[in-house]
């Protein structure tokens, strides 16, 4: 009986596009698709139960009144991140945010030159689904609108409208709150991303890291989520709130105009961005940098800034290591497809002999 690997010598693939930066950027759009698919896709549901039959007979009150509500969203955008990192981690560690991505670059993770193409593809996934999130659940929403007399792009439909973007809590009247609100959320995120990926402190196999990193986003979420939705990625919000804009929503999309708050659209990009920068100088100084001071990695880690090609031992043998650079990446592999290293992206490994059994 053939092995993986010799199935794979005896019929190569075409691999094409698939081997650079393309197929880098079509896995941060696959992976923002599949987070907004099933984060937006969560809120929507809850517009569906309402009309559904499946509530209480005759409830049409908006969701979101119960703590209840609150932690089936944060549970739904958990696994929603997860699951994005499950399917596209191995190609580019699945930043799928563009704070992350800064991050990374800060990092030396991630070359400055692909930054702004990781943005653009990160951004075009979250509006593509949204754009899904609608095709399923515009009946449900049409329906909620229609029951409580709301005419969309007015502010009463700012409740339907938050299915796909963010606003701030009506208790802010500046931007101020809701600015730090989102630098202190995206802080955290990507302080615990390096902390869970980072090979010289206490990282998490690579099976598990994405179900950490949901657990992470969860956390945010029942602990900074109140005040302005917990964007924490710039694309999950500017993405859908542009296609809400194209919906119909107007002004509550682009630019943001709310009763307390006007042209808000910027704050949910801006803030992570600033909160990952910090986080990613932070980590290094103050926790990474003492790491490496104080042990090495261990045995079969690549070096910082360096592939397998540059490694002296390098002859196309199996490896372990772990890796890091985004939500995904890292973990063992050992005789399998174990993480990446700092810098390297899946196509830069080796081909290995014997069966592909991974970890």
């Amino acid at each position: 009986m053939a092995t993986v690997a010799e199935g794979a010598a005896a019929r190569p693939l075409p691999l094409g596009w698939r081997k650079g930066l393309i197929g880098e950027l079509w896995a941060e759009f696959f992976g923002c698709f599949i987070l907004i698919s099933l984060g937006d896709g969560v809120v929507a549901m809850l517009w569906a139960l309402i009309g559904s039959g499946r509530t209480a007979p005759g409830n049409t009150a908006a969701p979101f009144n119960s703590a209840g509500d609150w932690l089936l969203i944060t549970w739904g955008w958990a696994l929603a991140v997860a699951f994005a990192v499950w399917v596209t981690g191995g190609v580019t560690g699945a930043h799928i945010n563009p704070a992350i991505s800064l991050g990374a670059a800060i990092r030396k993770q991630l070359p400055w030159g692909k930054v702004p193409s990781y943005w653009l593809a990160q951004f075009l996934g979250c509006f593509v689904g949204a754009a899904l999130v609608y095709l399923v659940y515009h009946a449900a929403i049409n329906h909620y609108d229609a029951s409580n007399h709301i005419i969309r792009g007015t502010p009463k439909s700012l409740a339907t409208y938050s299915t796909f973007a963010t606003f701030p809590a009506p208790y802010f009247h500046t931007i101020i709150g809701p600015l730090i609100d989102q630098i202190v959320g995206t802080f955290f995120l990507a302080l615990f991303v390096w902390a869970i990926t980072d090979e010289y402190n206490q990282p998490v196999q690579s099976n598990m890291a994405p179900f950490i990193v949901g657990m992470v986003v969860m956390a945010i979420g029942v602990s900074f989520g109140a005040n302005a939705g917990y964007a924490i990625n710039p694309a999950r919000d500017f993405g859908p709130r542009i296609f809400a804009w194209i919906a119909g929503w107007k002004s509550l999309a682009m630019p943001g105009n709310y009763p307390n708050i006007s042209g808000y659209f910027w704050v949910p990009i801006v803030g992570p961005l600033i909160g990952a920068a910090i986080a990613s100088v932070l980590y290094d100084f103050g926790i990474r940098d003492v790491l490496r001071a104080r042990k090495p990695p261990e045995p079969g880690v690549y070096g910082e800034g360096e592939t397998v090609q540059d490694r002296p031992d390098f002859a196309g043998g199996a490896r372990t290591g772990t890796g890091e650079g985004g939500y995904g990446a890292g973990g063992t592999g050992e005789g399998g497809h174990g993480g990446t290293g700092v810098g390297e992206t899946y196509q830069d490994r080796p081909p290995r002999p014997g069966p592909q059994t991974g970890t």
